[in-house]
Protein backbone atom coordinates (compact mmCIF):
# COMPACT_ATOMS: atom_id res chain seq x y z
CA UNK A 1 0.00 0.00 0.00
CA UNK A 2 1.17 3.63 -0.27
CA UNK A 3 0.05 6.19 1.43
CA UNK A 4 0.85 9.91 0.32
CA UNK A 5 0.56 12.68 2.80
CA UNK A 6 0.71 16.28 1.29
CA UNK A 7 1.35 19.21 3.74
CA UNK A 8 2.65 22.88 2.82
CA UNK A 9 3.97 25.56 4.87
CA UNK A 10 6.34 24.12 7.62
CA UNK A 11 5.33 20.81 7.41
CA UNK A 12 4.60 20.41 10.79
CA UNK A 13 0.96 18.02 10.42
CA UNK A 14 2.38 16.36 7.62
CA UNK A 15 5.15 15.60 9.78
CA UNK A 16 2.84 14.53 12.70
CA UNK A 17 0.87 12.13 10.58
CA UNK A 18 4.17 10.68 8.69
CA UNK A 19 5.63 10.06 11.81
CA UNK A 20 2.46 8.29 13.01
CA UNK A 21 1.73 6.26 10.05
CA UNK A 22 5.29 4.87 9.93
CA UNK A 23 4.80 3.98 13.87
CA UNK A 24 1.26 1.98 13.21
CA UNK A 25 2.33 0.25 10.08
CA UNK A 26 5.64 0.45 9.36
CA UNK A 27 5.26 -1.77 6.26
CA UNK A 28 3.26 0.61 4.09
CA UNK A 29 5.10 2.72 1.95
CA UNK A 30 5.01 6.55 2.75
CA UNK A 31 5.78 9.17 -0.11
CA UNK A 32 5.65 12.75 1.59
CA UNK A 33 4.91 15.85 -1.10
CA UNK A 34 5.27 19.42 0.50
CA UNK A 35 4.19 22.48 -1.28
CA UNK A 36 7.74 23.84 -0.53
CA UNK A 37 10.91 22.25 0.66
CA UNK A 38 10.53 22.97 4.42
CA UNK A 39 6.94 20.98 4.45
CA UNK A 40 9.03 18.45 2.24
CA UNK A 41 11.75 18.33 4.44
CA UNK A 42 9.79 18.42 8.15
CA UNK A 43 8.04 14.87 6.73
CA UNK A 44 11.07 13.52 5.28
CA UNK A 45 12.98 13.81 8.70
CA UNK A 46 9.78 12.19 10.08
CA UNK A 47 10.55 8.77 7.86
CA UNK A 48 8.78 9.07 5.29
CA UNK A 49 10.01 6.57 1.86
CA UNK A 50 10.26 9.19 -0.37
CA UNK A 51 9.79 12.69 -0.88
CA UNK A 52 9.12 15.93 -3.50
CA UNK A 53 8.24 18.76 -3.59
CA UNK A 54 6.22 21.32 -5.65
CA UNK A 55 2.94 20.95 -8.21
CA UNK A 56 3.72 18.32 -10.54
CA UNK A 57 4.98 16.14 -7.60
CA UNK A 58 1.76 16.20 -6.02
CA UNK A 59 0.14 15.40 -9.68
CA UNK A 60 2.51 12.92 -10.53
CA UNK A 61 1.81 11.10 -6.51
CA UNK A 62 -1.79 11.64 -6.67
CA UNK A 63 -2.03 9.01 -9.63
CA UNK A 64 0.21 6.58 -7.93
CA UNK A 65 -0.91 6.51 -4.32
CA UNK A 66 -3.75 4.78 -2.89
CA UNK A 67 -4.37 6.96 -0.17
CA UNK A 68 -4.46 10.13 0.52
CA UNK A 69 -4.09 12.22 3.54
CA UNK A 70 -3.54 15.76 4.79
CA UNK A 71 -5.45 18.72 5.90
CA UNK A 72 -8.54 19.64 4.33
CA UNK A 73 -7.16 22.64 2.66
CA UNK A 74 -5.26 19.89 -0.09
CA UNK A 75 -8.41 20.02 -1.97
CA UNK A 76 -9.62 24.04 -1.73
CA UNK A 77 -7.67 25.44 -4.49
CA UNK A 78 -5.71 28.66 -3.11
CA UNK A 79 -5.68 27.62 0.20
CA UNK A 80 -2.99 27.40 2.69
CA UNK A 81 -1.83 30.76 1.87
CA UNK A 82 -1.94 30.55 -1.80
CA UNK A 83 0.13 26.98 -1.68
CA UNK A 84 -2.43 24.42 -3.24
CA UNK A 85 -2.62 26.09 -6.68
CA UNK A 86 -5.80 24.40 -8.38
CA UNK A 87 -4.14 21.96 -10.37
CA UNK A 88 -2.85 20.15 -6.72
CA UNK A 89 -6.37 20.52 -5.72
CA UNK A 90 -8.11 18.81 -8.79
CA UNK A 91 -5.28 15.80 -8.66
CA UNK A 92 -5.95 15.17 -4.81
CA UNK A 93 -9.79 15.42 -5.91
CA UNK A 94 -10.34 13.49 -8.59
CA UNK A 95 -7.56 10.85 -7.75
CA UNK A 96 -8.57 7.29 -7.27
CA UNK A 97 -7.19 6.81 -3.86
CA UNK A 98 -8.92 6.93 -0.81
CA UNK A 99 -8.50 10.49 1.18
CA UNK A 100 -8.78 10.68 4.87
CA UNK A 101 -8.98 14.85 5.82
CA UNK A 102 -7.98 16.57 8.28
CA UNK A 103 -9.94 19.35 9.25
CA UNK A 104 -7.62 22.49 10.09
CA UNK A 105 -9.54 25.73 10.61
CA UNK A 106 -7.35 28.25 9.14
CA UNK A 107 -6.80 30.47 6.04
CA UNK A 108 -11.04 31.54 5.79
CA UNK A 109 -12.35 27.60 5.53
CA UNK A 110 -13.87 26.94 8.69
CA UNK A 111 -14.90 23.23 9.08
CA UNK A 112 -18.82 22.60 10.76
CA UNK A 113 -20.06 20.07 12.99
CA UNK A 114 -16.47 18.87 13.80
CA UNK A 115 -15.26 18.60 17.44
CA UNK A 116 -12.27 21.29 18.35
CA UNK A 117 -9.74 18.30 19.29
CA UNK A 118 -5.67 18.70 19.52
CA UNK A 119 -3.85 18.44 16.51
CA UNK A 120 -2.49 15.21 18.18
CA UNK A 121 -5.78 13.35 18.92
CA UNK A 122 -6.96 14.59 14.88
CA UNK A 123 -3.94 12.60 13.98
CA UNK A 124 -4.58 9.63 15.89
CA UNK A 125 -7.95 9.55 14.39
CA UNK A 126 -6.39 9.57 10.82
CA UNK A 127 -4.24 6.92 11.02
CA UNK A 128 -7.38 4.64 12.94
CA UNK A 129 -9.16 5.87 9.89
CA UNK A 130 -6.38 4.36 7.08
CA UNK A 131 -7.06 0.99 8.96
CA UNK A 132 -10.49 0.87 6.63
CA UNK A 133 -8.11 1.19 3.36
CA UNK A 134 -6.10 -1.62 4.55
CA UNK A 135 -8.89 -4.58 4.64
Amino acid sequence: MKVLVIDGQGGGLGRQLVAAVKAGYPDVEVLAVGTNSAATGAMLKAGADMAATGENSVEVACRKADVIMGPVGIVIADSMLGEITPRMAAAVGQSQAGRILIPVNMCDNIVVGIADLPMTKKVESAVEALADFMK
